[in-house]
């Protein structure tokens, strides 16, 4: 399997970003049955997140280069106890659409002979007179200026 391309890997990490892990590497490392559970995952995933239990760092990048070896995958990011894995699945591939589809049709067409919203000037809007209350609003009295307190000397 050719390795990925920068710019393949700068997109999985994206769309890995959202995902959850899915296999969990425990205290006995890497076993059989945790090689089948990813195997099963990538099947039906493609791009999954392995969470690895361990705070050795050699024993985590060994565990993901033993997966990725035994199961044709590719290593796309590995941040902490985090690895994400990637394997292109050929029947997913081939049920993909090849195209997108047409865009749905405009549901209705602009009118040609419709009027154009006139603007008023100023002259006009000067004219319009809004109506207005026939009560007063109350507004408070003002009160007194506040004196300065003198300050001892």
């Amino acid at each position: 399997m050719p390795a990925l391309t920068t710019a393949r890997r700068s997109e999985l990490r994206a769309q890995a970003h959202g995902l959850s892990p899915v296999v969990m590497i425990g205290d006995k490392g890497l076993t059989d049955a945790i090689v089948a559970e990813t195997d099963r995952a990538l099947t039906a995933h493609e791009l999954i997140k392995v969470k690895a239990a361990s705070d050795d760092r050699e024993a985590r990048s060994a565990w993901m280069a033993e997966l990725c070896e035994r199961l044709g995958a590719q290593p796309v990011q590995s941040i902490g106890k985090i690895l994400v894995l990637w394997r292109e699945n050929p029947e997913k591939k081939e049920k993909a659409p090849a195209a997108r589809p047409a865009p749905a049709p405009a549901k209705r067409k602009p009118a040609s002979g419709r009027q154009k919203k006139k603007h008023r000037t100023a002259e006009e809007l000067i004219r319009i007179e809004r109506q207005r209350s026939r009560t007063p609003s109350p507004r408070p009295e003002p009160e007194p200026p506040r004196r300065r307190p003198r300050t001892s000397r």
